[in-house]
């Protein structure tokens, strides 16, 4: 029995994923089902989803996810990128599907910090000419 361990971040969420080798398709994210964690998002569901659909492994692998900071749907980024990089590590073939739809690579897109004398990172205070 394979089981493999990969870390995927997005945003501020970080995901510890682990994917067993034989399994019947099941996705637990912090001790729920996958379907009641995202519950209606199906376009995230989806998502997630991606790099499984892409190697036609949807029923093959058991994965367990555990997320931490950010929103939902940062954390479900975090657990496809994941997923993208456990399945990865164990077939270099897969690595060569999921390489060009960009699955492996870290979103490294996170929020600006806020500067000084401005309402956000870039919101001015509004100008009165008079």
């Amino acid at each position: 029995m394979a089981k493999v361990y990969a870390t995927g971040k997005r945003k501020t969420a970080i995901a510890k994923v682990w994917v067993s080798a034989p399994g019947k398709g099941s996705i637990t994210v912090n001790g729920i089902d996958f379907e009641a964690w995202l519950g209606g998002h199906e376009t995230i569901k989806k998502r997630v989803r991606q790099p499984l659909a892409l190697t036609k492994q949807e029923t093959s692998f058991d994965i367990v996810a555990s997320t931490q900071g950010g929103g939902y749907s940062a954390q479900a980024d975090a657990v496809r990128h994941g997923i993208s990089k456990a399945l990865a590590a164990m077939d270099a073939d897969f690595r060569a599907i999921l390489k060009p739809y960009g699955l492996l690579t870290r979103d490294s897109r996170i929020v600006e910090r806020k500067k000084y004398g401005r309402k956000k990172a870039r919101r001015s205070p509004q100008f009165s000419k008079r």
